[in-house]
């Protein structure tokens, strides 16, 4: 997965936003105002850090040691910092990043989740 690929993809999502506030080099992905994906898409390797549930988090950097690691100044519990072009499957990548955009729409206001789900 390429950096415009990676960009492209957190995009797709229902209400998805890049926002830039840290600083000009990393993007962070937004649904309604809440982080589900962060990344500096210049860096070699490529990497992203995403949402996860802990108890997967955990299952994850056992199956993939060093391409899945702890989200990188992130709560560890709950982030895991993904190697994008690394070694994994992009269909993985893209499932990693659809559930921690899902993990992030199910923790909003129900009033948020039902805009959410308006066509």
């Amino acid at each position: 997965m390429t950096p415009q690929e990676l960009r492209a993809f957190c995009l797709s999502f229902n209400a998805a936003v890049e926002d830039f506030p840290f600083s000009p080099e990393i993007s962070v992905f937004k649904v309604m105002g809440k982080l589900f994906a962060l990344s500096f898409l210049d860096a070699r390797p490529l990497t992203v850090n995403l949402k996860c549930d802990p108890d997967e988090a955990v299952r994850l950097r056992g199956e993939h040691e060093g391409l899945i690691v702890p989200g990188w100044h992130m709560n560890k519990r709950h982030w895991n910092t993904v190697t994008v072009d690394g070694g994994l499957p992009d269909r993985l990548v893209r499932e990693l990043i659809e559930d921690s955009y899902d993990l992030v729409v199910a923790g909003l206001p129900r009033a948020d989740r039902l805009r959410l789900d308006r066509p």
